[in-house]
């Protein structure tokens, strides 16, 4: 895909959303529930949309929550929910519109002392801390987000007793019942938002200081300190913002907040590669502004709106891959956590480079490959069984110190300060790690495109069978694998994988577009990897005219 002329820009006035009308928007606008466009739909991150196009309205988050009140009630969880926003700007007034509802529903929820910005990580960290030895009364809790997505969105993702992201038999639950409620809502129980504050089931509590006083038992902090490594933290205008400073004092860290900016219109980011304004700390467009900053500090950092994922950005190599990093984070916390059992794993998604399972094997370690999406890692994160979870996406969480969970959500905060921690105890950044590990395992050259499927040929690719895919080889070497389950659970991936000794693509359907998305990597170059992909969307035509026929 080509660079839009804006991309890496700063974002001109011609592009920003109007606030104002958004908000107007989101509550004087009704969905239409007979739409397919206006209904309630969880992906792998929660419902998301957007006021202006009836996806994200009031009367979604007046149904989804009720929906989340009457799921608890079923499932016998009677213990606070912690609720969070971020800073975009349809996130306040559904958090609003969200504890009308617990409220009147009698649910204890719990919002920040200061009605402030709460991490999607520091949610999971309080669920997590609450349910600690109570096998009765137990937390869980929702994220008003939709991470990095373009300042006109807004998201709700529910978090179960677990921490981590729902899995599919809870949202689908959830969901259907939201949709049946934004059918007939006369069903949805609603204290006004004055009077909620009043009650005694509603909440205010301070965020910030337990995450922060915890974050030692996770990252060696007293060594980031005494290195005097010199940080700098891009918050992006997220909800983050307020954690930095705090964390900073506590440990006495060299740190700089680059910027302190909050503004729903996210004015102050550069534009991403599409155009769009878009707070994803993976695109190099999007961070051109920390990455101009690089020589200025040993190690820097920025993360998306809600905080799960992250940015690195060294002098040496300007802001890293994210599987680059996945990469180094691996190599680096499976030799240096003493406390994790030595049967912990380490856990992918199918998407993410091979150069993890060359490191896993190298080390001895078993690698468990799951489907796209973090709610994959939230059992083993939980039981431990997991030293790490990660996805390309540049989302990650690993165990504390002694082994036992930390989050079972991304956290961006501790994979940015473990960057810090990497460089303090070696001496040599992350980027300079992994030409070590291309020495020892080769060079790989990863790539995403998109190739057109029609709506058809998208639910045929999710129900592919590896006995659909009759090539032999794939870019002159035999194939090793035919993938349409995953091999660290067995789950449904959704599309297929097919591998072989230096090369592999995954084809996954897209959920919003007549598109599907092929992944692909190569140990042997870019022609190569070129190669792959072109026998992809061979292997996968071949694959779906033989379904059809």
């Amino acid at each position: 895909m080509a660079l839009h002329p804006l991309a890496g820009k700063p974002a001109p006035e011609s592009i920003l959303e109007n606030i104002p009308r958004l908000i107007s928007q989101y509550y004087s606008l009704s969905p239409d529930a007979q739409e397919a466009g206006h209904r309630v739909t969880f992906g792998t991150s929660g419902h998301r949309g957007s006021s202006s196009i009836l996806s994200f309205n009031e009367d979604h988050i007046l149904a989804i929550s009720q929906a989340v009140c009457e799921y608890r009630l079923a499932a016998g969880i009677t213990g606070p929910l912690y609720l969070g926003m971020d800073t975009h700007a349809l996130s306040e007034p559904a958090l609003i519109s969200a504890v009308e509802v617990f409220a009147a529903n009698g649910v204890d929820v719990i919002i920040d002392a200061e009605y402030g910005y709460t991490p999607t990580p520091v949610i999971s960290h309080a669920i997590l801390t609450h349910n600690r030895g109570k096998p009765a009364g137990q937390a869980d809790g929702v994220v008003l987000t939709p991470s990095h997505n373009p300042p006109g969105d807004g998201g709700f993702k529910y978090n179960p007793p677990s921490g981590g992201p729902a899995d599919s038999g809870v949202t689908r639950l959830i969901e259907r019942r939201a949709n049946e409620l934004l059918a007939d809502p006369g069903a949805i129980r609603r204290t006004p938002w004055a009077r909620a504050l009043k009650q005694n089931n509603v909440h205010r509590r301070d965020y910030i200081t337990p995450y922060v006083n915890d974050l030692e038992n996770v990252l060696d902090m007293d060594l980031i300190r005494e290195s005097g490594v010199h940080i700098g933290a891009d918050p992006m205008g997220g909800s983050g913002i307020a954690y930095w400073k705090p964390i900073a004092e506590k440990y006495r860290l060299n740190l700089d907040l680059v910027s302190e900016s909050i503004d729903p219109t996210f004015r102050f980011m550069c534009v991403d590669k599409d155009g769009k304004i878009r707070m994803d700390c993976s695109s190099a467009p999007a961070m051109a502004g920390l990455i101009s900053l690089k020589d200025k500090y040993d190690i820097a950092f920025g993360n998306d709106t809600d905080f799960d994922r992250h940015g690195i950005v060294t002098p040496t190599g300007g802001l890293m891959n994210p599987n680059h990093y996945l990469a180094v984070a691996i190599s680096y916390l499976f030799t240096n956590r003493p406390g994790w059992r030595k049967d912990a794993a380490i856990g992918k998604t199918l998407v993410s480079s091979s150069m993890i399972d060359r490191i896993a094997r190298g080390s001895g370690r078993k690698m468990s490959e799951v489907p796209v999406g973090f709610k994959w890692f939230v059992d083993g994160l939980l039981d431990g069984s997991y030293g790490f979870g990660g996805e390309e996406s540049a989302g990650a969480s690993f165990l504390r110190k002694d082994g036992t969970v930390w989050t079972t959500d991304k956290d961006g905060i501790i994979m940015d300060l473990l960057a810090a921690e990497i460089l303090a105890r070696t001496g040599r950044n992350p980027a300079e790690h992994y030409q070590d590990l291309t020495a020892r395992f080769g060079t790989p050259v990863y790539e995403r495109i998109d190739a057109p499927a029609s709506p058809a040929e998208k639910a045929v690719l999710m129900e592919l069978s590896p006995e659909q895919v009759k090539a032999t080889e794939l870019a002159g070497e035999p194939i090793t694998a035919r993938l349409t389950r995953a091999p660290g659970n067995d789950a449904a991936i959704g599309g297929l994988k097919v591998v072989s000794e230096n090369g592999w693509f995954a084809a996954r359907p897209s959920g919003t577009e007549n598109i599907y998305k092929i992944y692909a990597e190569s140990f042997k170059g870019l022609d190569h990897l070129q190669q792959i992909q072109q026998e992809a969307r061979e292997i996968v035509a071949t694959a779906l005219t033989g379904a059809e026929s």
